[in-house]
């Protein structure tokens, strides 16, 4: 619920159905903010695309207002890099909606995606965020994640050199023979 009594409900996301809203949430932070490198919006079919290539591995899910289902804000998880010795690993991700900023999404939203990343088996949750991003580092250090690296000036965007502030969060135990992650297609519901 946010502070306006509105519901917010979080679901995995449907591509086909959702990615022009997410596409459309992602622009501002493309066109009109330092928060993502990318300098040209994704389309609507390359969003879709990207979706789909996460949710064979990882979860994305969108948060929507609940009595029209309409996208208010989404997050997904990523590989943390692509050679083999990291699958246990992957980089979290959120995006609001401008007008639902500091009312609980995002926070829902990862309350909704740590814990089905802790049951695909997953060990470490990474986290970027181009500083200062003072939204951003609170929500992150509020679920428990703490600095571990800065990159000065790694990216250059609209004139300037943004510093990426790591984040990281141990979600399972690491093992001498871990078992090997579940694709997010193939893991069960809980209960």
């Amino acid at each position: 619920m946010d502070s306006a009594g509105s519901a917010v409900l979080v679901r995995v996301a449907d591509p086909a159905r959702d990615a022009e809203r997410v596409a459309e949430i992602y622009r501002y932070y493309v066109e009109d903010t330092d928060i993502s490198f990318e300098e040209e919006a994704p389309s609507i079919d390359e969003m879709r695309g990207r979706m789909e290539a996460v949710l064979a591995w990882t979860p994305w899910l969108v948060a929507v207002e609940s009595e029209s289902d309409h996208v208010i804000g989404y997050a997904y998880a990523s590989r943390h890099r692509e050679r083999a010795g990291y699958r246990w690993s992957v980089d979290i991700s959120v995006y609001i909606d401008r007008s639902w900023h500091r009312r609980g999404v995002g926070r829902a939203l990862y309350a909704e995606l740590i814990p089905i990343l802790r049951r695909q088996g997953m060990v470490n949750v990474y986290a970027g965020i181009a500083v200062p991003n003072p939204g951003s580092v609170g929500l992150h250090e509020s679920l428990g994640m703490k600095q571990v690296a800065l990159y000065e000036g790694v990216g250059f965007k609209f004139g300037t050199w943004p510093d990426v502030a790591w984040f990281a969060l141990r979600i399972n135990e690491p093992t001498a023979k871990p078992a090997e992650p579940i694709p997010f297609p193939e893991l069960t519901p809980p209960g």
